[in-house]
This record gives C-alpha cells, structure tokens and sequence, in this order.
C-alpha cells in the first residue's frame, strides 16, 4: 500500500469558511444542528447518559463546560465524554448510506464542547461540523473497503473528532495529518452487525469513538506521532477527488423514530395502511412484513431495555400500531412491557423478500399487509424510510422533528427559542445556545 501526503484533506479542515460555502450546504447544516440538539435533548433522558456523566466524572472530573440537557459541568474531556453516550442513546441521529453509520452523533459532543469551551460563534461551530462530517463520512467509506467488515459510527467518528477539535485548537496541517492518523488507527472497529443481533449500549460504539478521538487530540498534545491514514493510500485518495465540490451531507438521511432505520419501512407502511381504511389497532387480526433480509435480523423480543426497544423490529411496528408514533415516549424504559403493545407484538410476522434485499442497502423497502379480525385485507404499497437523501429534507422538516421528538422533554416556549437561536439570522456564540437549552424553565422534568 502505496501512502502520499499532500495535505488536500488537512487544507480543506483547516480553510474552509462558512462566507464560501454554497447557501443549500449552509442551510443543511443548520438543520444538522438542530437535528443534533434534538438528539442530545432527549439522550440527556437515558439511562446511557447517566453512565456518561459518571464516568466524565470518574475519569476527567469538573469544569467550566456545560452538557447539553444537565446542571453539571466538566472540562472538555469530560463534557465531550458525557454528551457522547447520550447523543445516539435513542437512535434519533442522522445517517448516511455509504457507509450505513451515524456521522453526526459520532462526533457532536466532543465539537460542541471544545466549541463551547473556546467560544465559537454558530457559524463557525457550524463550518466545523462541516469539516467533521466530510472528514468522517470519507474516511468512513474508506476503512469499511480496508477492513472488508460492516464497522459502525464510533469506528469513523473518533477521526471527524479529530478532525473537528484540531480545527478549533488551531492545528497545523502538519498536526492535523498527524492526529487523523492517531485517531483513524486506534478506533474502535466496532461490529455494527452484533450490535442489531444482540442490543445492548454498545449500540454503534459512539461513545468510544468519541474518547478515542479526544484522546488522540490530546495525545497530540503531547507530542505522540502517528504516520499516514487510509485517505493517504493510493486505493482511498480517491475519496477527496471532489472534496468542497461534491457535499456528502447533502446525502445524509433523517429519522423520524427512535429505532433502527432498518425498522422505519414498516412502519410507515403500518401505520399509513391504518390511516388510509380507518383501522384501529382494536381491529387488527394480524399483520404481515415483506422486507429485505437485513431488517428480519432485528430483534423481535419483549424489549426490558430501551437499547432492546430501539434494535428490534416487532415492538417498534406494534407500539406504532398502537399509538400512531415511535418516539421517546414508546421507548422510555418504564413505558416498556405495555400489554396493548405486547399482544400487538404477537399478532406480526416478519418475511424476507428476494427482490426488495437485492436492492440493500441502496434502498430499504417493504410492503405491510394488514388483516382485521372481520376478514378485510390491506395491502400497502411499495415503501422507503422518510427522510432518505433524495427527499432533500429541509429545514422546516428537521424543527418539525424536532418539536415531536423533544415534546415530552421541552416546553414549547424553550423549543422555539433554540430553533431561532440555532436557524436565525444573528450569529450568535454557541455558548449563549447552549445556555439557553439548559434553561431550567424550559424542562418539563426539572420546573
């Protein structure tokens, strides 16, 4: 493997600047933003979240750094540890196809910290999650070809880390090859297969990216040197052949539920079919799931966690089917083992179809058809997740979302509040946001 350094990844970090980005991007990033701050809002409500905070407290102590969604500060290590585990805590993040991971909750915390800590304004905040996302979706693409294995978005954010907080530290070039290096070496090869076989926390090993990459930050500090990353190597350069022209983040996907995306057709497809013909979930004989091969591999258990909630297929269709939503209510653990929902969980089947797998992961389709206990049958038609690429989701769609999703959590006063401060006009410094979401008046569980 032939390596060649010639810093066009390190340049792109380091002078891209938000007055030259093309206004869709700008846009997209916003919406990024606001879909993130929705992530780490309802995280900050999960059992992972406690663990973040204790270990940043074990291992790195206090500080000036606030944590999104928590009276505690820590310093950078520590804010970007704590905020790591609660932003994928209930799988609400955005994705992306190429390498079927989470980009942006692989990097948010330890960026939003070190942003915090060296008082970025938002759009300069904004400019580097832009960097972090081009770097980690790349980089991504090339580790997944390198080790032939489905890795997950711990494995790729520990580089977006780096590359993020070594653009706000004011790395050289120099330092920031050296630091992609470091980080993209000693990341978490995280096996996103066994994570959907057997949920857990260790989900898509976000967390651990997250300290590898701040690690790796600091270790560069110190003076510890690395040597050459896979987008140097002559069979991956050519991942930044169109770097700055060709934005991967216009290609992210949104998720509208706290589940895997594998789980989102059916959905959909379920809940649509019940729309359409005025069916109840009372009138539900059974209900049938032709989908590609991926999806029949999620668990189909009574879920005791929400981890086991949010990696499965048959209680996110069932919930829906009962309540018309998956969101952070269905997946909050003292709302699991709902008798409505387990007896639902009884009545769905779940059936590979040939043709709909030969199109994974590029598209992820089923077809859902209901049987209601008077003998009717509805069959829906051919469906795909909300919120994919091609949809160009803007905006307006990404604080709707957000509205939904943070509902349980935040008054509506708080949620307009930080949409404005986040979409607006005024370039305001990403403290004052942050100082803002963490207004105690705004939380319906801390008033």
């Amino acid at each position: 493997m032939h390596f060649e350094t010639t810093y066009k990844l390190e340049n792109f970090i380091l002078d891209t600047q938000w007055k030259d980005v093309p206004q869709e991007v700008k846009d997209r990033m916003k919406g990024c933003f606001v879909d993130l701050m929705g992530a780490l809002v309802i995280g900050s409500r999960s059992r992972q979240f406690n663990v973040g905070l204790k270990l940043a407290e074990t291992l790195f102590g206090t500080g000036d750094i606030p944590v999104v969604g928590n009276d505690k500060k820590f310093s950078f290590m520590g804010a970007s540890t704590a905020m790591g585990h609660s932003s994928n805590a209930y799988d609400i993040d955005d994705g992306h196809n190429m390498t079927r991971a989470h980009p942006g909750t692989s990097f948010v915390g330890a960026i939003l910290a070190a942003a915090y800590e060296n008082n970025l304004t938002r759009d300069e905040f904004l400019t580097t999650m832009l960097v972090a996302y081009e770097t980690t979706i790349r980089s991504g693409a090339a580790i997944m070809d390198y080790y032939q294995y489905a890795h997950s978005s711990g494995t790729f954010g520990a580089v977006g880390v780096a590359a993020g907080v070594g653009r706000i530290l004011g790395f050289t070039k120099e330092e920031i090859n050296n630091v992609l290096s470091v980080a993209e070496f000693n990341a978490p090869l995280v096996p996103g297969i066994r994570s959907v076989e057997y949920p857990s926390m260790n989900k898509d090993g976000v967390p651990f990216g997250v300290m590898t990459g701040i690690l790796a930050i600091r270790a560069q500090q110190c003076g510890f040197e690395g040597n050459k990353n896979l987008l140097e190597a002559d069979e991956y350069k050519h991942y930044l052949d169109d770097l700055g022209q060709k934005w991967q983040v216009m290609d992210l996907y949104f998720k509208p539920y706290t589940c895997c995306r594998w789980g989102h057709p059916a959905i959909d497809a379920c809940v649509g079919l019940m729309r359409e013909n005025g069916i109840t979930y009372e009138d539900i004989e059974s209900a049938a799931i032709r989908t590609f091969y991926r999806a029949t591999l999620l668990s189909k258990i009574v879920p005791k966690t929400a981890d086991e909630a949010q990696y499965n297929i048959a209680y996110p269709v069932a919930a829906s089917l009962v309540y018309g939503d998956f969101g952070l209510a269905q997946v909050r653990e003292e709302n699991l083992g709902d008798p409505k929902v387990v007896d639902m969980m009884k009545r769905l089947s779940f059936v590979v179809d040939d043709e709909f797998d030969k199109q994974f992961p590029a598209r992820r389709i089923c077809v859902a058809e209901i049987v209601t206990k008077d003998g009717r049958k509805f069959v829906s038609e051919e469906c795909e997740p909300r919120g994919e690429a091609h949809e160009n989701i803007q905006v307006d769609w990404l604080q709707d979302k957000f509205r939904r999703i943070t509902g349980p959590v935040l008054s509506a006063e708080g949620q307009e509040k930080v949409l404005e401060m986040i979409c607006g006009e005024e370039n305001l410094p990403i403290r004052a946001i942050v100082d803002e979401v963490n207004k105690k008046e705004y939380w319906l569980d801390r008033q």
